[in-house]
């Protein structure tokens, strides 16, 4: 340890040499090795909380992100497969083409009874065929229900479909390309229950089904001919969609002209 001297002027002399020598600070009574010492340990600094990230959207795979071309090409070769209409609604129900499948919460493939004479087929399901996983369940359905109930027809009879399975958000019209996309498997339903008579209900089914330009109030009430890829031929009638008529109520006498003409062409009639 260094001695320091006791008188006055040395004392002085010392602290003006440490001036001279940069020193400006006394840290402690006593001269220490900072070199020999070990380093402080850092006290550890608190992380913040990260901020909280909105959830991001449901990634789609591969399929649904690819070319709509691309998809419809796949959905084609996939419906060629299915023999039977349990086959399509598995294959259907595991189809990640089409991106409505990820934000619908069933699969709304069929009602009502696959041997039937009759099969109608609409645009899209709703809220409640969405929540309950069957085509025309919610009012425009009890509607239908209604109309075939007048010529002595009800679900045990008829086969009911959709063009798009899945419900599109918030009820709005599907796009042509989940359409292009979908189109196969409707097409492949209809060939696999090979109805006697197929009831499009609705403009976009008639036009979608049937290839027709005209709007549905031009096209209604009248017969055309559906052809499935084998070749086979089923008499197609175009008629007012139930939704159509809960909106205009006043339309329900062109409805009911239209099941009329169901009527006499099932007893061989028309």
């Amino acid at each position: 340890m260094q001695d320091f001297p006791s008188d006055r002027d040395a004392l002085q002399a010392l602290l003006d040499f440490h001036v001279e020598a940069g020193v400006d600070l006394a840290l402690d009574e006593t001269p220490h090795n900072r070199f020999a010492e070990p380093a402080p340990a850092k006290a550890p600094v608190p992380k913040a909380a990260p901020a909280p990230s909105a959830p991001s959207p449901r990634a789609l795979p591969k399929a649904a992100a690819s070319a709509p071309e691309e998809v419809a090409s796949l959905a084609r070769e996939q419906a060629r497969h299915a023999l039977s209409l349990e086959e399509l609604e598995a294959i259907l129900a595991g189809f990640d083409g089409c991106a409505l499948k990820f934000s619908a919460k069933n699969l709304a493939f069929a009602d009502g009874n696959p041997e039937g004479r009759v099969m109608l087929v609409g645009e899209a399901p709703g809220a409640d065929e969405d929540r309950i996983g069957k085509p025309f369940m919610g009012r425009s359905g009890q509607l239908l229900d209604r109309m075939l109930a007048t010529i002595g027809l009800d679900r045990t009879q008829v086969y009911v479909a959709n063009i798009v399975p899945w419900r599109p958000p918030g009820n709005r019209t599907p796009t042509p390309q989940e359409v292009a996309i979908c189109k196969p498997f409707i097409a492949r339903q209809i060939e696999l229950a090979s109805p006697e008579f197929l009831l499009c209900l609705g403009g976009p089914a008639a036009q979608n089904l049937l290839g027709l330009k005209d709007g549905i109030l031009r096209t209604r009430g009248r017969w055309f001919t559906y052809k499935t890829e084998d070749g086979r031929e089923i008499r197609a009638l175009p008629t007012l969609h139930p939704a159509y008529l809960l909106r205009q109520p006043l339309q329900k006498r062109l409805g009911w002209r239209d099941f009329q003409a169901l009527r006499r062409a099932l007893d061989g009639r028309e």
